[in-house]
């Protein structure tokens, strides 16, 4: 009897001795484990929103006024930085847990360039420019102008960025009238670049080339390529190396609808009789902007019953702009200002001889009114000749990227 109880006693003892062991050894795995989660640093990613500063945010994070101080003069001396981009990301790093110090702070200052400040042992910060590496590869895109004649649809329907589809249209505005030379079945190409970050697209880069079919003459395609000169200035030019821009636009505004056209025997709207009309007339909303043609020095601002608020601008070459019915003029132009292309001199109204808001647009040349439509412009940017032997090599390398990406889209091919 007392054997069998001193069998008894020993299986238990044993039982107990093995639950104790597991104990131990959950206890030596689940401690390091625990310990690992309180070690790891807490990162906090901030979304920057206009009006945010740096030292709003890292007050926010328990940073003292004396390290902010302290960033603040190692941005601005070492790195050059002076303020925080909106929709950047700022990231916080804690050493240990929520109440531990700031160990880290990584700031964006720019597409592609980081500063990381960090706090060593003694408290001291210190401040690192990081450059961020990008990819850049070739993209080449085709599309066709469908029955609705709109390209930006026709570009997007392609695959084209959209901020490169209107940039197509600013690089093609003195050939091509966007509102009114659109055909269907059109074609078009652009070679552009594409910049990615870690295998993922970021953005649209610069446009490399355009092939536009026009429809409007026997040229066949207008093509565009972008050139580098040696000051480190570029610009586009056709396959020829004639610049892409022109002295004067023939529309203003872009995309702005014709109400009137050039007609030199029109029956006035307003008197009802028959009488020169030496311009165009593009209708758009009062207020509308309006840019100059083309740059020249303003030689009229004034007000008459005909034309009413009007500017004339003498430009080089012989040519003279006139824009009337205006609203109001830009505050700073004046008789003797001088004004670059595209710069905006004043605003969309119906003051005047006018039926309603618009603007009447003549171009003369030689002191004899012409057809803004059908006018040629001289070019203002063409290449020496030692720049278009430079120009016609590049061209060649962008033929190949064009003709190789059509058949393989997805080859690298360095510019």
């Amino acid at each position: 009897m007392k054997n069998f109880n001193l069998q008894k006693i020993t299986k238990v003892l044993l039982i107990l001795a093995g639950l104790l062991t597991i104990a131990a050894i959950l206890l030596y795995v689940i401690k390091p484990a625990r310990r690992l989660i309180i070690d790891t640093p807490l990162e906090t990613h901030v979304e920057v929103n206009a009006g945010d500063t740096l030292s709003k945010i890292l007050t926010e994070h328990g940073v003292s006024g004396g390290d902010i101080n302290t960033i603040a003069t190692l941005l601005k001396q070492d790195c050059g930085v002076k303020g925080l981009r909106a929709n950047s990301d700022v990231l916080v790093i804690k050493k240990k847990n929520g109440n531990a110090p700031v160990d880290k702070i990584t700031l964006s200052t720019g597409p592609w360039k980081r500063v990381e400040l960090s706090c060593d042992a003694d408290g001291k910060w210190n401040a690192d420019v990081i450059s961020v590496r990008k990819d850049t590869r070739l993209v080449r895109k085709s599309g066709t102008i469908s029955n609705g004649g709109i390209f930006v649809q026709a570009g997007i329907d392609a695959g084209i960025p959209i901020g490169t589809v209107y940039e197509i249209i600013n690089l093609l505005a003195f050939e091509i009238d966007f509102e009114r030379d659109i055909q269907p079945d059109q074609e078009f190409t652009v070679l552009y670049e594409e910049n990615m970050l870690d295998g993922q697209v970021i953005d649209g880069g610069r446009i490399v080339a355009v092939l536009f079919d026009t429809h409007l003459d026997r040229r066949g395609k207008l093509k565009m390529y972008r050139f580098e000169k040696d000051d480190g200035k570029y610009g586009y030019y056709d396959d020829e190396g004639k610049g892409a821009i022109k002295s004067l636009k023939r529309t203003p505004i872009d995309g702005a609808s014709i109400s009137s056209k050039f007609n030199m025997r029109r029956k006035h709207p307003v008197l009802g009789f028959t009488r020169a009309h030496k311009g165009v007339d593009f209708r758009a909303p009062t207020g509308t902007k309006i840019p100059a043609a083309g740059a020249g020095r303003v030689v009229v601002r004034s007000y008459n019953k005909g034309y009413g608020n009007y500017i004339k601008i003498r430009h080089a070459n012989g040519f003279e702009t006139l824009y009337a019915h205006m609203s109001r003029f830009q505050k700073g132009v004046n008789v003797g200002t001088t004004v670059a292309q595209g710069q905006i001199i004043g605003y969309v109204g119906s003051t005047g001889l006018s039926t309603g808001p618009h603007l009447h647009y003549e171009i003369i040349k030689n002191g004899v009114h012409v057809n803004p439509m059908t006018v040629t412009f001289p070019r203002i940017d063409d290449l020496t000749a030692s720049q278009k032997t430079e120009f016609l090599k590049i061209r060649e390398k962008i033929d190949y990227a064009l003709d190789t990406l059509a058949s393989n889209p997805n080859l690298s091919i360095p510019m």
